[in-house]
């Protein structure tokens, strides 16, 4: 469906209608196209719906309209949060993810927690990275009742490194991790999310 913007006489009317159509899609313009397009066209649809019923002159119904909205700056906050999330999911991307998660860091600690597990991905990045730079302290180093590191050893009088379990495979093997767990957090997320709109 395409929008179509609502006709007045009056200019006043005209001036006030596109200011605040202007403000939704300001608030809106970090959705995809479809769904901004959709919010616009819903909130256009009730303008329409109460202007029609209304029997004041066009300034005055635009007004009481808006004033019962409400300023979409703050309305549309939550909403932009949750179909941004939403978005977010479909894609599997972790950059739109994590924005996602920011934006809703407000309506939850759910939303917290999955920031939290999110951002602990990073440190199977880092180790990956670290290893590659320094191979001989980082790894997987465990010895039944003594030690059990998964990361950086310090250098000191005990040598630890002759309990690295992982060797060459440390790398893909926290590669793998990474990504099954990236999976795992996001399914849980698209999961927590039905669970909520139900």
């Amino acid at each position: 469906m395409k929008f179509q913007e609502i006709t007045f006489t009056d200019t006043n009317a005209k001036r006030l209608y596109k200011d605040y159509i202007g403000r939704v899609k300001h608030a809106v313009k970090d959705l995809s196209k479809e769904n901004q397009h959709e919010t616009l066209l819903e909130i256009n649809s009730h303008i329409y719906e109460a202007f029609s019923l209304s029997n004041t002159n066009e300034v005055e119904s635009l007004l009481d309209i808006f004033d019962k909205l409400g300023r979409p700056e703050i309305f549309l906050k939550e909403l932009v949060s949750e179909k941004k999330l939403e978005e977010a999911t479909k894609t599997f991307n972790p950059v739109k993810i994590i924005k996602a998660l920011l934006l809703n860091i407000t309506n939850g600690i759910s939303y917290i927690i999955f920031l939290i597990l999110y951002l602990s991905l990073f440190s199977f990045v880092f180790l990956i990275f670290a290893k590659i730079f320094d191979p001989e302290n980082v790894g997987f180093f465990y010895r039944n009742n003594d030690i059990f590191v998964l990361g950086k050893i310090s250098s000191s009088s005990i040598n630890y490194r002759q309990y690295e379990q992982l060797g060459n495979l440390f790398i893909p093997i926290m590669a793998v991790s990474a990504f099954i767990l990236f999976v795992i957090i996001t399914f849980l997320l698209k999961l927590s999310k039905r669970l909520k709109n139900k």
